[in-house]
C-alpha cells in the first residue's frame, strides 16, 4: 500500500486543502472509499486511531480521507463550500492523481459522526455515483442537533439557523427515487443512538436496503475501528 498526504489547491474552496490517501500498489484501478472524519478530527483521524490501512490492504481498496473541519459537509453559509468540494471537486482530483476506478459500482462513502452524516448525504443526493454508503455513529438528525446550544457557533457558520431540505437527511430520504444499500452502525451507549434508530426505521419503511449494526459501546474509536473493518467486509467488492 502507498500511504500519502496530498496538499492541493482547491478552486471550490479558494484555498489550499489537504487529504490523506491509501492506494494499493498491486491492484489495477482499485475501488475507492471516500472516508469522512468527525467533528473534532481531520483527514488524519482514521489513520491515527484505526487500522484502516491494514483493512484496506486486505480488501484491495483505495481510501481517500479529506479534511472538512467543522463544516458538516455542507456549503457553509458563512464559510467555505465543503459540500461542493467533497461531492464534486475531490473525486475529480482523485481521478487525476491516482489510477483508481471511476465506476459507480466501485465507489463508496463512509464516515463517523459528522462524517456519517456526510456519507449518507452523498448517497442520498447522488445515488447514481455510489454503490453503497455507511454511517458509523452518524449525526443523522441534523435538525435536532442544530438546536443544541453547545455547538451554536458551528451551526451558525454552517447553516445560519436554517436547515434546508438539501441538508436534512430525512427530507432527502423521503424525496429519493433510489438509494444505494446503507450500513448504519452505532454503539448502544452512544448519545446519538436514538437518532440512528429513527433513521433506520425511516429508511427501512422507505424500502431501502439497510444493514443495521447496533453494538455495545459509546461514541468512541474502539467501536469505530471494529465497525469500519466490518463495513469494508460488507462492501460489494471483488475479493482478492
Amino acid at each position: 500500500m502507498a500511504s500519502m498526504t496530498c496538499r492541493v489547491e482547491s478552486e471550490v474552496l479558494e484555498v489550499a486543502t489537504t487529504f490523506s490517501a491509501i492506494v494499493p500498489q498491486d491492484v489495477a484501478n482499485p475501488p475507492v472509499l471516500y472516508l469522512l472524519h468527525g467533528l473534532t478530527d481531520d483527514h488524519t483521524g482514521w489513520s491515527r486511531y484505526t487500522s484502516i490501512e491494514r483493512y484496506a490492504d486486505e480488501a484491495g481498496l483505495a481510501v481517500v480521507m479529506p479534511s472538512a473541519y467543522h463544516s458538516f459537509y455542507t456549503d457553509e453559509v458563512h464559510g467555505h463550500r465543503y459540500w461542493t468540494f467533497v461531492s464534486e471537486e475531490l473525486p475529480r482530483l482523485v481521478h487525476s492523481l491516482f489510477r483508481v476506478s471511476d465506476r459507480p459500482e466501485h465507489t463508496f462513502a463512509a464516515g463517523l459522526s459528522m462524517g456519517g452524516y456526510g456519507a449518507v448525504k452523498l448517497a442520498l443526493t447522488h445515488p447514481d455515483r455510489y454503490a453503497a454508503a455507511a454511517s458509523l455513529s452518524g449525526t443523522l438528525d441534523i435538525t435536532y442537533m442544530a438546536a443544541r446550544e453547545d455547538r451554536a457557533a458551528i451551526w451558525h457558520r454552517a447553516f445560519d439557523g436554517t436547515i434546508r431540505e438539501s441538508n436534512d437527511l430525512f427530507a432527502l430520504l423521503a424525496a429519493a427515487s433510489s438509494v444505494p444499500p446503507l450500513y448504519i452502525g452505532c454503539g448502544t451507549s452512544d448519545p446519538l443512538l436514538d437518532a440512528n434508530e429513527r433513521f433506520i426505521a425511516a429508511a427501512t419503511a422507505a424500502g431501502v436496503d439497510v444493514t443495521t449494526d447496533l453494538r455495545a459501546g459509546d461514541h468512541e474509536w474502539s467501536v469505530w475501528d471494529a465497525m469500519i473493518a466490518d463495513t469494508i467486509a460488507w462492501l460489494p467488492l471483488q475479493r482478492r
